[in-house]
Order: C-alpha cells, then sequence, then structure tokens
C-alpha cells in the first residue's frame, strides 16, 4: 500500500513539474533573444508614456477621472507588464510633479534648459 502511495506521488510531482526556460544555444539565437526584450521594453515604456500623456490631457480638458477607458488602458499595461508597471508609472509621476513644484517656485531644472521655456505636457 505504501509503495503505490508512493509511487502516485512520485507520478503526480513528475507531470506537475514546471518546465524551465531554456537559455538559447547559439550566439544568434541569444541575441534574438535580447532583441526581443529589448524592443518589449521599450514598447512598455512607450505604453506607460502615452498612459500618463493621456491622463493629462484628460485633466486638461475637465474630461471624467478615473474614467473606463483610462482603467482599460492601465488594465492592459498591468496585463502586459506586470505589477512592477505601476512602480514605474508613481515614480514617473512623482517626478513630473517635482518639476511642476520647481516650475512654479521658479527653480531652474535642466528640463527648462533643454526646452528653452517652460516645460508643459505638449512640448515633451
Amino acid at each position: 500500500m505504501f509503495e503505490l502511495i508512493a509511487l502516485t506521488a512520485l507520478i503526480y510531482l513528475f507531470l506537475s513539474r514546471k518546465k524551465k526556460a531554456r537559455k538559447p544555444r547559439t550566439l544568434d539565437a541569444e541575441l534574438k533573444q535580447l532583441i526581443q526584450e529589448s524592443d518589449d521594453a521599450t514598447a512598455i515604456g512607450s505604453d506607460i508614456k502615452r498612459f500618463l500623456l493621456d491622463v493629462l490631457s484628460d485633466n486638461a480638458n475637465d474630461l471624467e477621472k478615473f474614467s473606463d477607458t483610462r482603467i482599460a488602458q492601465a488594465q492592459r499595461i498591468l496585463d502586459r507588464a506586470g505589477p512592477a508597471s505601476f512602480y514605474w508609472m508613481t515614480e514617473i509621476a512623482a517626478q513630473l510633479a517635482t518639476l511642476a513644484a520647481a516650475q512654479i517656485n521658479g527653480i531652474p531644472t535642466n528640463v527648462n534648459a533643454e526646452l528653452r521655456g517652460s516645460a508643459t505636457p505638449k512640448r515633451s
């Protein structure tokens, strides 16, 4: 009886094991994997930037906050990039708030030097 339970447990563990992601064996395969990962990170960053600019645009045009469109857009980013994407969104938003406070208080920043004037969402 004990052998049957042990054999059943062994078969269960064998069938339910997770397969490890195999590393590419050739240099071409490694390069292809690096390019795909790089493109995905760039696209996710672009999606996050677009989301934040859309939120700023909604705020400037007095549109509804937390609209279904923005929530769906945020959900797509979350599904694609995972929970870490919201960490980066809040980091970017905190930097924007710091820059806005500096601009309001007349403190010069490197953004003002780059744009040669006031920084607005339309000039980014």
